[in-house]
């Protein structure tokens, strides 16, 4: 039976992403079911047919169902192991998880002030402290995996993973915004910029045409 991942729309849903990312990135087949975000009632209701918290993303293995994006990634690297999706040595894969655990439930000022819409056109705005603070803690976890891992590859741990598809949508919100980055962090933009899932998220994201006004800044 094949697994299908049910994800919001790819210019906005930051959330939907990560696992959608990692899955493509790791050869994973699925079946993908997309629920435009905020658009009334119907579909409000078709998403709370696949998850119950009402929330995108959702992934649905046969009688299994499971939602919240990280807790996706760690189903799929139980459920395929030679994907590879966390490292294996048990220091790097404890690594691994407390930064994507780190990006799951951190740094909302950067998520509040510059919410993911990949239809909006390149510009900066003025950030506040807190918003410029975390800018600063994810280049330097980037720059600390980069700087232990960087010989064996150009992702955090070298080969891609999890942890390089939970920081994804940071990605698109730094050349969004033209957040000035650290030449070691452009450098690992750069190379997840050429992955194939990235661009392939990014194209039909940009292919949307549904605009969505709460989720429009600026």
């Amino acid at each position: 039976m094949s697994l299908t991942l049910v994800i919001g729309n790819k210019n906005y849903s930051s959330w939907s992403m990560r696992p959608w990312i990692a899955m493509k990135a790791s050869g994973i087949a699925f079946e993908e079911v997309m629920i435009p975000l905020y658009t009334g009632a119907a579909d409000k209701q078709r998403l709370l047919g696949f998850s119950p918290s009402g929330k995108v993303p959702a992934l649905v293995d046969g009688d299994v169902t499971v939602w919240d994006s990280l807790a996706i990634i760690e189903y799929l690297a139980e459920k395929f192991p030679d994907t590879g999706l966390w490292p294996q040595d048990r220091a790097s894969r404890a690594h691994a998880r407390a930064i994507s655990a780190e990006m799951h439930s951190g740094f909302m000022a950067l998520r509040n002030e510059c919410g993911m819409n990949l239809h909006r056109p390149v510009r900066a705005k003025v950030l506040s402290v807190d918003a410029q603070a975390n800018i600063t803690r994810i280049q330097q976890i980037w720059s600390e995996c980069r700087m232990r891992y960087g010989r064996v590859g150009p992702y955090l741990f070298g080969h891609f993973t999890a942890a390089d598809a939970m920081y994804a949508p940071v990605i698109q919100r730094f050349l969004g915004y033209a957040i000035d980055v650290t030449p070691e962090s452009r450098a690992y933009m750069e190379a997840m910029q050429v992955l194939p899932a990235f661009r392939q998220w990014t194209a039909e994201g940009l292919a949307e045409t549904l605009v969505i006004e709460r989720l429009e800044q600026d």
